[in-house]
């Protein structure tokens, strides 16, 4: 058993000070005890807060950061012109490269505080889209970087059947992701089969990919394999996608979605950056967790997520890292909260009249996460996993401060670096600022890395 002593804890969404932590030997919050000594061989902690779930990755995309900043062919270069470049990248990917870059872009999320990864895995299959003799070898391979990292994983195994709304084939490099139905649900038992590897904490739920790549009979065979378990989708993302989907179908892709689909708290939908207020609140009033990814979706050109309407709505939110291109939860906060400044002319936009802006955001995305991943996490409270992150005393910036200012402080004034400590479900991976295993993971990396290492 583990014992966490903390000088302050947001517990139970309620700030405490002298807390005392006992973690079960199977990683859940035994006890919580406020207002309490610390006692001999505890690990004390300045500040401790419920860890998030990112709630939205491609791993493989990791080692593409830095390599997708030049103008392409068209002269307009835009999300369109960079998912081309990706095609071309994907093809070289081993699954030895994808688990050694998956393990490191699992690594770089303890770091950030994030306790769990919910991996949106496409990337099935050999380059032209050969199956392996394992059919879930690349889903494999995030299993066994899970294992290395700690790091708690839901696997999202995604449907991707069609190149387009018109039912096109899919091109070179998307082949490597491309599944019917019929084949997709051996994949995804074979999935299961390698997930049940990993702690009892871990998870598998089902990705349908898009309404561009999965048709009406598509999404219905995918409902039906996840049960209980989580949904998740690309939903409204690009201009380009709603028109596309509303030529072919008559409604937009939210409008669709609404009215075929049994959308409730289960789904998770990821970035609809591109809604009409009253498909906001529609979305919102489902349940349905809004998977929201600032940095990519600032990097892609995406647009910016109505995130001051989904709230006055009463919608759930999450973060994610999608791309990769950057792994830094604050950032994340921070991009989300000031995509709605820039917007609005506004400040404090997403803050309540009796919770701070850091609050609402940093709240919101570790319960939003929870949901997304279906993980019984989400607070500090006892007989949940001990999904915890445990922050410095913030140096001078830090100094006299208490409450949610401390999550101000942290998110608008400090950075990542201030995280010392991440437990997943009670594995202690992350400790004075560094993962346990980080050498030989940067290692690793760095060989797939240079190998890579190209203009794309």
């Amino acid at each position: 058993m583990q014992t966490i002593w903390a000088h302050r804890a947001l517990v139970a969404n309620s700030w405490a000070e002298r807390v005392r932590i006992d973690l079960d030997e199977d990683g859940r919050i035994g006890a919580i005890a406020p207002g309490a000594t610390c006692p001999e061989g505890a690990k004390r902690v300045e500040i401790l807060l419920p860890a998030p779930a990112n709630l939205h990755s491609h791993a493989f995309q990791r080692a593409m950061a830095g390599l997708s900043e030049r103008r392409g062919e068209d002269p307009h270069d835009s999300f369109w012109t960079w998912r081309r470049l990706m095609y071309r990248f994907l093809d070289r990917l081993t699954p030895e490269d994808v688990q050694a870059i998956a393990a490191f872009v699992q690594m770089e999320m303890l770091e950030a505080g994030y306790a769990t990864n919910v991996e949106f895995h496409y990337l099935h299959h050999a380059p032209g889209g050969r199956p392996y003799e394992d059919l879930a070898e690349m889903a494999g391979r995030i299993v066994a970087a899970a294992a290395q990292t700690g790091i708690g994983l839901t696997l999202l195994p995604v449907l991707y059947t069609y190149g387009g709304l018109d039912g096109r084939a899919l091109v070179s490099g998307q082949d490597r992701f491309g599944n019917d139905p019929e084949r997709f649900a051996r994949l995804v038992e074979g999935a299961r089969r390698h997930v049940a590897e990993l702690g009892a904490d871990s998870g598998l739920g089902i990705a349908p990919h898009s309404l561009r790549a999965v048709d009406k009979s598509g999404l219905e065979a995918a409902v039906s394999l996840a049960g209980d378990a989580p949904i998740h989708i690309h939903l409204a993302e690009q201009q380009a996608e709603v028109k596309e989907v509303r030529a072919t179908t008559g409604a937009r892709p939210v409008e669709w979605l609404l009215e075929n689909a049994p959308v409730d708290r289960r789904w998770c939908l990821i970035h609809a950056t591109q809604m009409q207020p009253a498909e906001t609140e529609a979305l919102a009033a489902t349940g349905a967790v809004a998977g929201l990814c600032p940095i990519t979706e600032s990097s892609l050109g995406d647009g910016i997520f109505d995130g001051v309407r989904w709230r006055a709505a009463g919608g759930v939110f999450g973060v994610g890292s999608d791309s990769n291109i950057r792994i830094s939860l604050t950032e994340e906060l921070r991009t989300l909260e000031y995509s709605q400044r820039l917007r609005d002319h506004s400040r404090a936009a997403l803050a309540d009249p009796d919770r701070s802006t850091g609050r609402v955001l940093f709240q919101g995305a570790v319960e939003g996460g929870a949901q997304a991943a279906g993980r019984a996490s989400g607070a500090i409270a006892t007989g949940l996993w001990a999904d915890l992150l445990a922050l410095d005393d913030l140096g001078p910036d830090g100094q006299g401060r208490l409450g949610d200012v401390l999550l101000d402080t942290w998110i608008f004034a400090r950075d990542d670096r201030a995280v010392r400590d991440v437990w997943s479900a009670g594995r202690h991976v992350v400790q004075d600022g560094r993962h346990v295993q980080r050498d030989a993971i940067a290692r690793a990396y760095g060989r797939v890395s240079k190998r890579l290492g190209y203009e794309v």
